[in-house]
């Protein structure tokens, strides 16, 4: 019964998980707003829609969860699960591998990619503000 009670309150949990703005991407975009940064967020047009876009710029900014994209897992997305790996290990490679793809088409139209990840944003939101500032 108890195995039950777990994957019901794992299934609540992991529904809740929203793929827009995060509390990562929020405080970028304010620390961005803040500096004089206009941008578009969620920006449909490009491919991979991009959380944050400086059209006038052409740069595309992605911030990245850390267990979505396998941060520090990148060559072996999915070394970290414990449970279930064969569902979470093939779903966090395809993650890994579409962010190449979607690199890769941004640059291809002359956009420059530009991806942070949410526990740096979270340690030092300033320090990848002033990372889009040598750009501008």
């Amino acid at each position: 019964m108890a195995g039950v009670v777990v994957e019901a309150k794992r299934h609540n949990n992991m529904s809740h998980i929203k793929s827009k703005d995060t509390t990562p991407e929020i405080m970028f975009r304010k620390a961005l707003w803040h500096c004089g940064i206009r941008y578009r967020k969620n920006y449909k047009k490009l491919p991979g829609t991009p959380d944050i876009a400086i059209t006038k710029r052409k740069i595309a900014i992605f911030v990245d969860g850390d267990f979505w994209h396998a941060r520090n897992h990148q060559d072996k997305p999915g070394e970290q699960i414990k449970t279930n790996r064969g569902y979470w290990v093939p779903k966090l490679s395809r993650n890994v591998e579409r962010d190449k793809e979607v690199n890769d088409a941004l640059l291809a139209e002359g956009w420059l990619v530009l991806r942070f990840w949410e526990s740096d944003i979270k340690k030092d939101v300033m320090k990848c503000v002033r990372e889009i500032e040598k750009y501008l």
